[in-house]
């Protein structure tokens, strides 16, 4: 199980580390004007998203595993919030992906601020998802 869990939260800091850093790349895109930097962080953009799909299912499947291993663990209400939350994420992850076609294809229609506050809501799950499994409250 140790090992379960370690591989796990290896590749969601690996994952969280793309959540964080794509949105930026996002933000840079808006701001630059020049064609062949933005032919670069398009380039940048699809590479770092393979990075955070790999870390996605490296991540899940090592939870699942996990449940796997400990079945009780979805028994516990705190769970129940956690894996809420990881949809939240993965629903973020997939908002990503539809920005970095939209830069892909010139389609861009948000702004520099907009970016800004876009790149900090996964830190508000990542506190959640934290508080949860060091906390364990009983819901």
């Amino acid at each position: 199980m140790l090992w379960l869990k370690s591989f796990h939260i290896v590749f969601v800091v690996a994952w969280f580390a793309g959540i964080f850093y794509l949105p930026r790349l996002f933000l840079n895109h808006v701001r630059i004007t020049d064609s062949a930097m933005r032919a670069e962080l398009k380039l940048m953009e699809r590479r770092l998203f393979g990075m955070m799909n790999f870390s996605a299912v490296c991540a899940v499947a090592f939870a699942v595993a996990m449940l796997i291993v400990s079945p009780g663990f979805l028994q516990m209400h705190w769970m129940h919030a956690k894996l809420a939350l990881v949809g939240l994420l993965l629903g973020y992850h997939i908002w990503c992906y539809r920005l970095l076609i939209d830069f892909r294809n010139d389609r861009n229609i948000h702004s520099e601020t907009w970016y800004r506050v876009f790149n900090e809501a996964p830190l508000f799950i990542l506190i959640g998802v934290v508080l949860l499994v060091v906390l364990k409250p009983n819901l």
